[in-house]
């Protein structure tokens, strides 16, 4: 990913961001610089947070990197997985019932959330949830649609 500019957001944009984390993720979130990087050949938006990409925006909702959910550990909006879903879901698969161990009960169809590893607390990939919480736990079925995983262009993209 070749960065085609960088610019450092205004203060409401700011606001907006550490708001939304604050409100989705129950996330404190608080910088000195927050700048907004363009890239030549990559679709993706994303803001460094004082030089580390620690957020992107989906669908114009800023969100959490998976690098951004390791440093600033989120407290809603979780699904955990089991050592058994670990290496489809490092790979970009979408997540499936069987290998969810627990989902927060206040996510709802449509929202974003981290997936976060059983066994170490690692968070390993940022999803939309196809179903509410309480049924994504069950015997089959996708029930989040991949968006950003640990080895994908943007979790190996550094400044």
């Amino acid at each position: 990913m070749n960065v085609k500019s960088r610019h450092h957001l205004r203060s409401d944009a700011v606001d907006d961001i550490e708001s939304a984390l604050a409100d989705n993720l129950g996330v404190d979130m608080s910088a000195d610089s927050y700048e907004k990087v363009e890239f030549e050949d990559s679709d993706w938006d994303v803001v460094l947070v004082d030089g580390d990409p620690l957020v992107l925006y989906i669908d114009d909702e800023p969100f959490l990197t998976v690098q951004g959910a390791n440093t600033h550990t989120p407290e809603k909006h979780v699904v955990t997985v089991d050592a058994g879903a670990i290496s489809f879901v490092s790979d970009g698969a979408d997540i499936m019932r069987p290998g969810i161990t627990e989902a927060d009960t206040d996510i709802a169809e449509g929202d974003l959330v981290v997936i976060n590893e059983e066994s170490h607390g690692k968070f390993l990939a940022i999803g939309r949830a196809m179903t509410d919480g309480p049924d994504m736990v069950g015997e089959s079925g996708k029930v989040v649609k991949s968006v950003h995983h640990v080895g994908d262009e943007l979790f190996e993209f550094s400044v």
